[in-house]
């Protein structure tokens, strides 16, 4: 199966599925979230405070990527999805989910790469020599959208490449038994990556190139407008963890916390959370982000994503996708 009719695929289910998606009981609420991608929301998890903020029970399920917290949400199963990256949001919304981003939780340049096998010594000075290289990419993801602006900067023929869909932690162990030549993704897998090989540009690289990194809290929009408060009070939840995170002053006692519950070594996990930014609320609905940018940016995923025939067709805006008001009320709270 090509990867072009392997992402159709997904869209047409997550066509139909969200044409049934469940209605959600207040009693009850299901969040997505990442293993080895610590952030503060965990120490909030773990200790128990959204279950005290909320009033009911959570339950957390992880997911490898973004793409499948996207078909979660469609069917019903999943009524948060907290890091979600955007390349997955627009992939759904773009084949009629009706997903909305309500937060900016993280932003990752540094921590999500592509990595190309040090026996082949290609550097950003020689990277056209990928060509007819095979790939491991975890396709409709963020880095799935860093990989393909990373080849387009380097006149790299994409239509070359041998590119095979894979979640970044089974593209690790695959590349660290040689059996690719580059690989893409993000948090311990990609420190894992690149014990085997190097990567073609930096984060800081990316960003002067225009190619940002970052994730959201998304929601199905039915969930918002029938649970509004609810979600606010875990928006709210969340944005005190990553105030708590970086103020500093409790950055011992939280680590220890998020690294067990992230599954990761406590200097892994502050390896990765050195690399990552949380935006206050205030940050979060400036124009910088919510305001306007992110917006935009989906936009230009969106025309990639089209240019490259990874989606049939992009919205011809995504502003009805991103809804800032629920974060917005967290400061009345």
């Amino acid at each position: 199966m090509t990867i072009k009719s392997k992402l159709l695929g997904t869209l047409a289910a997550l066509s139909f599925l969200s044409g049934v998606q469940a209605s959600n009981a207040a009693d009850e609420l299901t969040v997505a979230y990442f293993l080895e991608w610590p952030m503060p929301f965990q120490y909030a998890k773990a200790t128990g405070m959204y279950d005290e903020a909320l009033g009911i029970p959570v339950t957390w399920v992880s997911f490898d990527t973004g793409t499948a917290m996207s078909a979660a949400m469609a069917s019903g199963d999943v009524q948060i999805a907290v890091s979600q990256g955007i390349p997955p949001f627009v992939v759904a919304t773009s084949a009629g989910q009706d997903l909305i981003l309500t937060d900016v939780a993280v932003s990752y340049s540094e921590n999500d790469n592509c990595v190309v096998a040090e026996t082949l010594e290609i550097e950003k000075n020689n990277a056209k020599e990928l060509e007819g290289k095979k790939v491991g990419v975890p396709i409709g993801t963020a880095a799935h959208f860093g990989f393909l602006e990373q080849m387009k900067h380097f006149d790299v023929d994409i239509s070359t490449l041998e590119i095979v869909d894979m979640a970044p932690a089974d593209g690790a162990a695959a590349f660290a038994q040689g059996n690719l030549d580059m690989v893409c993704g993000w948090g311990g897998a990609l420190r894992r990556m690149k014990e085997h090989g190097n990567v073609l540009l930096t984060g800081a690289e990316k960003e002067e190139l225009g190619i940002l990194v970052f994730d959201g809290i998304s929601v199905p929009a039915d969930f918002a407008s029938e649970e509004g408060e609810l979600l606010t009070k875990f928006l709210k939840v969340t944005a005190d963890a990553n105030a708590m995170w970086n103020a500093g002053d409790k950055k011992a006692e939280m680590l220890e916390v998020i690294a067990k519950d992230a599954g990761m070594d406590p200097a892994d996990a502050e390896a990765s959370l050195n690399t990552f930014t949380f935006p206050s609320v205030d940050d979060a609905l400036s124009d910088k982000w919510m305001g306007g940018n992110v917006q935009s940016f989906m936009l230009g995923v969106a025309k990639v994503f089209q240019d490259a025939g990874s989606i049939p067709q992009a919205l011809d805006t995504y502003v009805d996708t991103v809804d800032p008001s629920y974060l917005a009320a967290t400061k009345n709270q």
